[in-house]
């Protein structure tokens, strides 16, 4: 049975890095709909231009390919699928290390799984060496009132 959703996107674009922006940008034009706050859509954003970044420095290496993004909307949690057809991760537990990248000679600085986890509540990598990688990340977008009532809680406290 196929999954419902409250609206969805798709996106694919060719792997140059002009078009991390591009793809940073309509992903976020599309979760403006949730209203989020600034910090939840630059969190998303910088997500987004990791994961991008990722399938051009590391997916494609010196040729070009194609990135797909799928975007799905479901009881304010916005669901982001980035990927490529590239070269795949032979150990994805490795590559997900702080720290750990395959490019040292880029000067890369091996964060951009943590970034993505640091910014979305939920990061998953699958990838199949010689087919290509998918990141799939999640998150909630709490409501305005939700953010009124912590912010309150904040102003109690510090009162």
């Amino acid at each position: 049975m196929k999954e419902v959703y409250e609206n969805e996107m798709r996106l694919e674009f060719l792997s140059k890095s002009n078009n991390e922006a591009f793809a940073r940008i309509t992903v976020a034009a599309f979760a403006s709909q949730l209203d989020p706050t600034i910090e939840e859509l630059a969190d998303i954003k910088t997500a987004v231009s990791e994961a991008v970044t990722n399938c051009i420095i590391h997916g494609y290496e010196d040729r070009e390919g194609t990135i797909q993004i799928q975007a799905r909307i479901f009881q304010r949690t916005i669901t982001i699928e980035i990927s490529d057809t590239g070269k795949g991760i032979p150990n994805v537990d490795k590559a997900m290390e702080p720290l750990y990248t395959s490019k040292p000679n880029l000067e890369r600085s091996g964060m951009g799984f943590t970034i993505m986890e640091s910014f979305m509540d939920e990061v998953k990598v699958e990838s199949i060496v010689g087919l290509g990688t998918k990141v799939t990340m999640k998150k909630k977008i709490k409501a305005c009132n939700q953010l009124e009532e912590a912010s309150l809680g904040k102003r109690i406290l510090h009162t």
